[in-house]
């Protein structure tokens, strides 16, 4: 044992366990820093099918976690994305089981128009390498549409520009389709609304557009955001009617802008866009109507005029005959001459020609001949053809046709004929019946039954009483009966 012994060192710290320390910590710093603004730059981004969004937040020499609950993440107008300069609204926190603190982020927007167009930049970059804005994907616009579908909201003045404008050129159908032009639900309503009218049926009870015009007043970066997400652009894209995005005033441009087939600068130039001006077309068929009236006139006036001039170009029928008659007189002078000349040589090979009896038996002879070599190649010829008819009868299966079942159709036939008879008959007697009832109802008994009466003077029926006191004999019926009076 020592001299001197060293005490053991007191110590007046308290000791805490590894969840008290960590609650401590959590009290501190949300007391501390309740509700804060941060800026800086989306890191890494995730969401789970939780609905949650879990991100980072940093700048050039620090990182701090964030998160965004389900029902505020889906309230958003803009979700994050990744390298987005934004603004964080939330309070610090800690998580005890990782031992770091966080943000529980209540609102979040991008610092400044900057990172929105930086966003819509990616963006529109994204797309255009898809090949969304080629104009090969361009759909071309009806001349004269039926009916017109609107995307935009029913409250606003575009509506009523567009209704004015179709109004004043062309009148046609228009089927507005409300949605909400800013604000979270923007884009998804814009979207559905493009898809909705796609899927209408052509020509059904709620018929489908022939063109659709995407519509919205003008206003800031952000009031228009909504058209510049991505669902909204594809939705267009994929869109089978043709379709004008009139989104803003003329120097507004969002997404849906490049990919539509048509950007109109204002609503009012889509309605324009849309329809033809009606005085117009009706000025451009009276000038077609005019102009082929005039065609067919002048060409009616050439044609008469080239008649004409062919008609003064031919000879005149006098001259045309002049020939012909002279041909004709000079052969009927020479016709008595060569009759004679050919009668006399006919007469002189037919005394040359004269018929002998050894001449007509050889040619007698010969015919025989010939007759003999005809005859003896007959027989053959006979018996072939008929051994052929004989093969090809044999060859040949003859049937009786079916009688019975052409009996059976028959029958049947006259089934059907019969009962469509009975029923027609059946229904004119209930046709007929029906119009009987209705007489009836519809006569003058049926009114004498409900307490009235019919008056007849002197056998003719009369409605004042001058008639009654002329008459000698006054009848009048009733419902059960008539009395004379």
């Amino acid at each position: 044992m020592d001299l001197f012994e060293h005490a053991t060192p007191a110590s007046n710290a308290p000791e805490f366990t590894v969840s008290e320390i960590s609650g401590a910590v959590k009290t501190m710093i949300e007391g501390e820093f309740g509700h804060v603004r941060i800026r800086g730059e989306v890191g890494r981004v995730s969401r789970p099918r939780s609905g949650h969004m879990y991100l980072d937040l940093k700048d050039d020499r620090s990182v701090i976690s964030g998160i965004i609950w389900k029902g505020r993440a889906d309230a958003l107008p803009q979700l994050p994305e990744e390298g987005m300069e934004v603004v964080a609204t939330g309070k610090l926190t800690t998580f005890p089981g990782q031992s770091k603190y966080q943000i529980i982020i209540e609102d979040i927007a991008p610092a400044g128009a900057g990172a929105l167009m930086a966003m819509l930049e990616k963006r529109k970059a994204l797309l255009q390498a898809e090949g969304l804005f080629e104009a090969a994907h361009k759909q071309p616009l009806p001349f004269l549409p039926d009916i017109i579908g609107v995307v935009t909201s029913p409250s606003g003045a575009v509506i009523r520009d567009i209704l004015h404008r179709l109004r004043d050129r062309f009148p046609r159908k228009v089927l507005v389709w409300p949605v909400a032009v800013q604000g979270a639900k923007c884009a998804a309503e814009v979207a559905a609304a493009i898809r909705g009218f796609n899927a209408l049926t052509p020509g059904g009870a709620l018929p489908r557009p022939d063109l659709l015009i995407v519509a919205r007043g003008g206003g800031s970066l952000e009031d228009l955001w909504g058209f510049n997400e991505e669902i909204v652009a594809r939705a267009a894209f994929d869109s089978n009617i043709p379709l004008i995005s009139a989104v803003g005033h003329e120097t507004d441009t969002t997404l849906i802008d490049f990919v539509s087939d048509r950007r109109a600068p204002t609503p009012t130039a889509a309605a324009e866009m849309a329809v033809p001006v009606r005085m117009d077309l009706f000025a451009a068929l009276d000038n077609q109507g005019a102009r082929i009236s005039r065609a067919v006139t002048q060409g009616l006036g050439l044609r008469q005029q080239r008649v004409r001039d062919l008609a003064r170009a031919l000879p005149q029928s006098d001259a045309l005959l002049q020939g012909p008659r002279q041909r004709l007189d000079y052969l009927g002078e020479r016709l008595p001459a060569a009759l004679n000349a050919a009668a006399a040589k006919k007469r002189v090979q037919l005394a040359n020609a004269a018929l002998r009896p050894a001449v007509l038996q050889r040619g007698i002879a010969e015919q025989r001949r010939r007759l003999d070599t005809l005859g003896a190649r007959l027989d053959p010829a006979l018996q072939r053809r008929v051994a052929d008819a004989g093969a090809k009868l044999a060859g040949q299966r003859l049937t009786p046709p079916d009688l019975t079942r052409k009996r059976e159709r028959l029958d049947d036939w006259l089934q059907r004929l019969s009962d469509r008879a009975a029923r027609q008959q059946d229904q004119r007697r209930a046709r007929l019946a029906q119009l009987d009832r209705v007489r009836e109802t519809l006569g003058y008994k049926e009114t004498l039954k409900r307490g009235y009466a019919v008056v007849r003077a002197d056998g003719a029926v009369v409605t004042t009483a001058q008639g009654v006191e002329d008459a000698a004999q006054v009848e009048i019926e009733f419902a059960d009966g008539r009395v004379t009076v």
